[in-house]
């Protein structure tokens, strides 16, 4: 065992250690980014990564957008920016939020890089080291990431096919109460869910934001999915456009343009808004402004609207490709989500499977998936695991879901074999 001293000096491996901040422990690697590397490789048919397929976008005329942008307002889009972001952007963004209901001001608007770092900045200004953050069951993974570095203790509440259940969720916040530990934060993707697809059934959203109100939980809504619904006529009506004053939201450009932009937002309370603006700007001072006055030029100037419909169309034919392959070929004592929107599927495996032991010998039948462990705060999960149909073409889908459906077979096989 290695003395408090010789930590206190280091290690061949790593001459600092010892020296670290306590919440760089909590920093660990997302299992969903782990995976990159092994499932990029050609022969893989990688169902793990939520990428957005931007082929589909008219790339000719972002190109076009991008030239006329450096050429007409080279100066403004290369020099430094607010904090809080463009003012026309903020003004789009409102636009953009308004098919979900939402009323806003550009002002209470902030630009992010991605919503991931809205989501930094929330948990930044909110949480001290052993401050409660309540989230759903499975949820996002690299919010537990975010909560885990922020020395965050994370309690999670079970869903079903309607979502978080809000009588459970009403009971944790009182355990949480009586424990002396009561919640700070209560995080949820309510529309098409990363990563069991389900959604808050229009019931239970009202019946949600009255159990937070009544707890005193700042409710953060993480909607990076919300337009990119697949079954219905309009979108769904966000939990912000019913308590902006016990809501913050965040919003991505991610899904729905590019990732490679990096342009997000969070809309908050003037109070708020206030804070994550000191945050930013101790941060990262100010964001880019390049690529914030080009996605502003291409909201304006494109038939976005269109090409969000040619989103869905897409992104529908793949979800329906997996959707009958799983029905087709997986065996029985499988069962998975049916998302009306979004990017994923959430399979559960019979018992006594584990979808991270499993891990390897889907690589080695060339299909990759996501095990379901990293999406539970406590490890969780060993029986279920995330695919994603957004980037494979159909015919891909078909073969890894055949191919993935083989291993669990074999997989069984071996359960009943040696009963383990």
């Amino acid at each position: 065992m290695q003395s408090d001293e010789s930590a206190r000096q280091g290690s061949r491996i790593d001459p600092w250690l010892g020296h670290y901040a306590q919440r760089a422990a909590g920093m660990v690697a997302s299992e969903v980014r782990a995976l990159f590397a092994v499932a990029s490789r050609p022969e893989v048919v990688s169902l793990a990564g939520g990428m957005p397929n931007v082929s589909a976008l008219p790339m000719d005329s972002v190109a076009a957008l991008m030239a006329e942008l450096v050429t007409e307002r080279g100066a403004v889009a290369l020099q430094y920016g607010s904090a809080q972001g463009d003012p026309g952007l903020r003004e789009t963004i409102c636009q953009v939020m308004a098919a979900e209901g939402i009323d806003a001001r550009p002002d209470d608007v902030v630009v992010t890089v991605g919503s991931q770092q809205a989501l930094d900045l929330v948990t930044r200004v909110f949480v001290d080291p052993g401050d409660t953050v309540v989230t759903e069951a499975p949820t996002y993974v690299t919010a537990i990431g975010v909560f885990a570095a922020y020395q965050a203790d994370v309690v999670q509440v079970a869903m079903d096919e309607d979502g978080v259940d809000p009588q459970a969720l009403a009971e944790a916040f009182a355990r949480l109460a009586r424990a002396g530990r009561p919640a700070k934060l209560f995080y949820t993707v309510p529309t098409f869910q990363n990563p069991a697809g389900v959604t808050l059934s229009e019931r239970r959203r009202p019946q949600v934001l009255e159990v937070c109100r009544r707890a005193g939980v700042l409710v953060l809504e993480d909607n990076p999915y919300g337009l990119l619904h697949l079954d219905r006529g309009e979108p769904m009506r966000a939990l912000r456009a019913d308590a902006p004053g016990d809501v913050v939201y965040l919003g991505s450009f991610s899904k729905t343009l590019a990732p490679g932009l990096r342009v997000g937002w969070a809309l908050a309370p003037a109070a708020v808004r206030d804070k994550l603006v000191l945050a930013a700007e101790s941060a990262m001072l100010s964001h880019s402004v390049f690529n914030q006055l080009a996605v502003d030029r291409y909201l304006r100037t494109q038939p976005w609207r269109t090409q969000l419909k040619e989103y869905r169309e897409m992104y529908r034919e793949r979800r329906d490709t997996m959707l009958g392959a799983l029905e087709q070929h997986m065996p029985d004592g499988v069962s998975w989500t049916r998302p009306g929107g979004g990017f994923f599927v959430w399979v559960t495996l019979p018992e006594g499977l584990d979808s991270k032991a499993m891990l390897p010998r889907a690589i080695q039948s060339r299909v990759a998936y996501v095990p379901g462990t990293g999406f539970y705060a406590d490890g969780g999960g060993r029986r279920e695991m995330r695919l994603s149909y957004c980037f494979p073409p159909p015919e891909r889908i078909r073969d890894g879901v055949r191919r993935l459906a083989d291993v669990i077979t074999a997989e069984l096989r071996l359960r009943d074999t040696f009963g383990g």
